[in-house]
């Protein structure tokens, strides 16, 4: 499964929404003002929850504490944009995380391709009564050899998908995925440090199909920004 995350908040709306500070507000901002690309295959820097009091930010694409050189971690980062809930525990490169280093990313939608045919159409898939939702992931600190600076990194979790999703995502190499939604009022538990495998592995459920919705958008959203992505899925929706 691939799919784009589209965040649109501004910084102070995302930190009251998380009830967290914003020490780093002018960064968020660059994020939410363009800077944050909807694809996941240029490993954007993007705003996550982790269970301290502020807002912080990784690159999507998790890079294990052991791997040792830039070459390593440029390999390995195209293999870890998701992590699945059905192996998380035992791969090397998420078991680790998914025991010490949960995290939730902030979206206002996300978006996935249906192949109909010859066809291939993407589609805008929200949370209806949710206008910031928070998506289930694992973060990974790792101090680079070379710089010595300290690299955040993250995968978003995937579960098998509902019925809604199902229908939109039905191709490629793992059809019938959906990202893990964690429901507000599950966010905090999540985030919880003293959990255990059967209590983590509890929230590994698809999200409610009523409670989302999705429709058609324009076939070159990938090509614009973050932004005028979200803008294109509303207008043609309305």
């Amino acid at each position: 499964m691939c799919f784009y995350n589209s965040f649109s908040a501004r910084a102070l709306a995302l930190a009251n929404r998380y009830g967290r500070k914003t020490d780093i507000i002018e960064e968020i901002h660059e994020i939410l003002d363009g800077q944050y690309k909807i694809t996941a295959f240029i490993h954007p820097d993007c705003p996550i929850i982790t269970s301290g009091e502020s807002i912080d930010t990784a690159k999507w694409g998790l890079i294990p504490a052991w791997i040792k050189t830039p070459e390593e971690a440029a390999k390995i980062r195209k293999m870890t944009i998701n992590a699945r809930a059905e192996t998380v525990f035992n791969l090397p490169s998420f078991r680790s995380s998914i025991l010490s280093g949960r995290c939730l990313v902030p979206s206002t939608g996300y978006f996935e391709f249906h192949h109909s045919g010859k066809d291939v159409i993407p589609y805008y898939i929200f949370l209806r009564n949710e206008e910031i939702f928070s998506l289930g992931a694992i973060y990974e600190i790792r101090r680079d050899p070379l710089t010595n600076d300290q690299v955040k990194t993250f995968s978003v979790l995937t579960v098998p998908a509902n019925e809604l999703c199902a229908k939109i995502h039905n191709s490629g190499k793992n059809p019938y995925r959906m990202p893990l939604i964690i429901g507000r009022d599950g966010e905090e538990h999540w985030l919880d440090g003293s959990l255990n495998v059967n209590d983590i592995k509890s929230f590994f459920q698809p999200f409610e199909a009523t409670l989302m919705d999705a429709y058609p958008i324009a076939r070159d959203f990938i090509k614009r920004s973050a932004t005028d992505s979200a803008i294109i899925a509303k207008s043609v929706h309305a």
